[in-house]
């Protein structure tokens, strides 16, 4: 199983982003702003929670999927969704990321934002190469994912390769929590061809922590 049911609590209790990062629209307008017809461009978020991105990406024309493993997330993605983007095509499911519940060669994009890194080392580079399998030949990869020496990293009780139930930071408790090394990118990521890697950075100041995500895009 690739979700933690603490995720089912968070959203439930927790008011979450309703925007997506520039970057991932930065991704999303690089590759498919000039698609002759967006209403056949499928883009697939693993892990999609409450549906920030795919509410930007079906506002824009595209068709979208979603899989999450909270009931709570998928019900609160669906009706804000409804709300605001009447006539939205596509399919959000209450699912294991492990195992994506489409056939092979399916999306022309396929989308994890900090996702993977709630999973073990062993359990990501199977999701993402589930992602490879349902991604069309010559298909777009997004993903961005918690770097090493973020806030939180080596805190806590480890329970992995660089994966800790984190005892500081902002994924105090929020389940597993996996910081990614720079030289393990290619071993996770192994199905796409890398094309750009780009590291972000926050500084909280009072606290003198820095919060790191790897931005990593490419295509299969």
């Amino acid at each position: 199983m690739s979700w933690d049911p603490v995720w089912e609590e968070v959203f439930r209790q927790q008011a979450w982003g309703k925007y997506p990062g520039e970057d991932l629209i930065r991704f999303i307008a690089r590759n498919f702003y000039n698609a002759k017809s967006r209403l056949e461009v499928k883009i697939l978020e693993v892990g999609c929670g409450p549906g920030a991105n795919l509410w930007y990406v079906a506002r824009e024309g595209f068709t979208i999927y979603g899989v999450d493993g909270s009931k709570t997330a998928i019900e609160q993605a669906k009706t804000r969704l409804d709300s605001e983007c009447p006539g939205w095509t596509g399919e959000l499911v209450v699912g294991d990321i492990n195992r994506l519940p489409f056939p092979d060669e399916t999306f022309d994009a396929v989308i994890d934002s900090e996702a993977l890194s709630c999973n073990t080392f062993e359990n990501a580079a199977l999701i993402y190469s589930e992602m490879a399998r349902v991604t069309k030949r010559s298909g777009k990869f997004f993903s961005r994912t918690f770097a090493k020496g973020s806030w939180g990293d080596e805190t806590g009780e480890k329970v992995g390769y660089d994966t800790y139930l984190v005892g500081e930071g902002p994924l105090l408790g929020k389940g597993f929590a996996r910081f990614t090394n720079y030289n393990d990118i290619p071993e996770l990521i192994k199905h796409f061809t890398i094309q750009e890697i780009q590291l972000l950075s926050r500084e909280y100041l009072q606290e003198n922590k820095i919060v790191k995500e790897w931005v990593i895009t490419g295509e299969k």
